[in-house]
C-alpha cells in the first residue's frame, strides 16, 4: 500500500511585532493592582492614625468631662479600663465577621464607628451615654486593630515586615498627635471638651472615605477558604499563640500604665506639668521611627528573641531611673520607656509571622490581642493602687520593671520560628 507522506514546510520566521494597543491593554491589570496597592496602602496607614486618639485625647480633657458630666471619680477609673475591655470583647469577634463580609468592609465599618462614636459623644449630656459611645468608637477600633494584620497578610504577602512597620509608624504618630495636640488645640477652638473631643472624629471621617473606596474597588467577598481552614484549628493548643497573648497583656500593660500615669510621676518628681506633658508625647513619638524600622529588621532575622531581650532591658532600666531619679535624667527615662513600648509592634509583626495563611493571622490576631487586652486591664489599676497606699512610685514603678522579666520570658518563647498551624 503506498504511503503518502505529508510534508509541511516551515513558516518563515519573523522578528515578533509589538502591538501598542494590545500592549498599553496587558499593562492596565498591572498599572491598576499597583495603584490598588498603594491605596490600599494609605488606607491602612490613616485608619493606623485614628485607632489611638479615641483614648489618648481624652486623658488631658478627663477632668473637665467629669465636672461637666458629674462624673465619680469611681467612674473616671473605670473609664481607665474600657479601652482594654472593649479591645478584648470585640477583637474576638472580629474574624467571624471577617468571614462573613471580608476584612476590608469589616475595617470600613470601623472606621465608622470611630467616626459616630467619636463625634456623638462630644454632644453627650451624660455620663452613661458618653460612655457607651466611646464604647462603640473603641468597638470599631478593636476591630480594626485585629484585622488590619490580616489585610497586610492577604494582600501583601511579601511585605508583612515594610507593612507592618507603616501601620506602627502611623498608630504611634496617631497616639503622639493626640496627645500633644488635644490641650493646646481645644484651647485655640474655644476651650470646650466637647469641641476638643470631637474634631478627632473629622479625621476618623475622612479615613472612613478612603477605606469606603477600597471597598468599592477591591469588591472583597468574605468566607475564604483560608478563613474556613482556620475555623479548625485548635488553636488553644498552641504554645505560641498563649505566648504571643501574655506577651501582648504584659506589654499592654505597661503601655497603658505609663500613658495614664507618666505626667503624675514627672510632677511628683519636680518636673513641670508642661514639660511631663510633652516627655509623655516624646514617648510616644520615639514609637514613630522605630515602629517602622523594627518589623523590617524582624522579619529580616525570622527569630525575634534578640529584640524581645533588648526591648524589655531598656523598660527595666527606664523604669528603674523613674523611680529611683526621675527629675535628674528625664529624657534619658522617656527614651528607654519609650523604646521599650515598642514591643507592641514587634507583636504584631510576629503575629503576621507566626502564621501561614491569613484565616491563620485572624485567629491568632483575635486570640492573642483578645487575652492580652485582658490580662491588662487590672494593671493601670494596681498601679493606681498601690501608689495610693504608699503615696510614693518606688513600688508601682519597681512592680512595672518586674513585669517585664516575664514579658521577656514569653516573648522569647513566642519569637521563635513557629507556625500555629503546626502546633495545633
Amino acid at each position: 500500500m503506498p504511503t503518502t507522506v505529508e510534508t509541511t514546510t516551515p513558516e518563515p520566521t519573523t522578528p515578533p511585532t509589538t502591538d501598542p494597543a494590545r500592549s498599553a491593554e496587558s499593562a492596565r491589570p498591572a498599572g491598576k493592582a499597583a495603584r490598588l496597592g498603594w491605596l490600599l496602602a494609605f488606607a491602612i496607614a490613616f485608619a493606623a492614625l485614628n485607632l489611638r486618639p479615641v483614648v489618648t485625647s481624652l486623658g488631658p480633657m478627663l477632668d473637665k468631662v467629669r465636672t461637666d458630666l458629674g462624673m465619680s471619680a469611681t467612674v473616671a477609673g473605670l473609664l481607665t479600663a474600657v479601652p482594654s475591655f472593649c479591645f478584648a470583647v470585640f477583637g474576638l469577634a472580629a474574624p467571624a465577621l471577617a468571614r462573613r463580609l471580608g476584612p476590608i468592609l469589616v475595617v470600613t465599618a470601623g472606621m465608622g464607628a470611630i467616626a459616630l462614636g467619636v463625634v456623638a459623644r462630644s454632644f453627650a449630656g451624660g455620663t452613661a451615654v458618653f460612655l457607651l459611645l466611646t464604647a462603640l468608637a473603641l468597638a470599631g477600633v478593636a476591630v480594626s486593630n485585629v484585622l488590619i494584620p490580616v489585610v497586610i497578610k492577604r494582600y501583601f504577602p511579601d511585605r508583612v515586615g515594610p507593612m507592618i512597620g507603616l501601620y506602627s509608624m502611623a498608630l504611634s504618630a496617631g497616639t503622639a498627635l493626640a496627645a500633644a495636640v488635644t490641650v493646646p488645640l481645644t484651647s485655640a477652638l474655644g476651650g470646650s471638651w466637647r469641641i476638643g473631643l470631637g474634631v478627632w472624629g473629622i479625621l476618623a471621617a475622612a479615613a472612613l472615605v478612603v477605606w469606603l473606596v477600597v471597598a468599592v474597588l477591591r469588591r472583597e467577598r468574605g468566607d475564604s477558604a483560608g478563613s474556613r481552614a482556620a475555623d479548625k484549628l485548635p488553636i488553644l493548643r498552641s504554645r505560641t499563640a498563649w505566648a504571643l497573648a501574655l506577651f501582648l497583656g504584659l506589654q499592654a500593660t505597661s503601655a497603658y500604665a505609663t500613658m495614664g500615669w507618666l505626667p503624675q510621676i514627672y510632677q511628683d518628681s519636680g518636673v513641670s506639668a508642661g514639660t511631663s506633658g510633652v516627655l509623655l508625647a516624646y514617648v510616644m513619638a520615639i514609637g514613630i521611627p522605630a515602629s517602622f524600622i523594627l518589623p523590617n529588621l524582624a522579619v529580616r532575622r525570622g527569630d525575634q528573641r534578640l529584640f524581645v531581650v533588648v526591648l524589655g532591658l531598656c523598660g527595666i532600666a527606664g523604669y528603674t531611673g523613674l523611680a529611683l531619679a526621675a527629675d535628674r535624667a528625664p529624657w534619658v527615662w522617656a527614651t528607654l520607656v519609650g523604646l521599650s513600648m515598642c514591643a507592641f509592634p514587634l507583636a504584631l509583626t510576629m503575629i503576621g509571622l507566626r502564621a501561614r495563611t491569613p484565616g491563620g493571622v485572624a485567629q491568632l490576631s483575635a486570640f492573642a490581642q483578645g487575652l492580652g487586652y485582658l490580662i491588662s486591664i487590672p494593671g493601670p489599676i494596681i498601679i493606681g493602687t498601690l501608689y495610693q497606699h504608699t503615696h510614693a512610685w518606688y513600688l508601682p514603678l519597681g512592680f512595672l520593671a518586674l513585669l517585664l522579666v516575664p514579658q521577656i520570658l514569653t516573648g522569647a518563647r513566642a519569637a521563635r520560628p513557629r507556625h500555629i498551624e503546626d502546633e495545633a
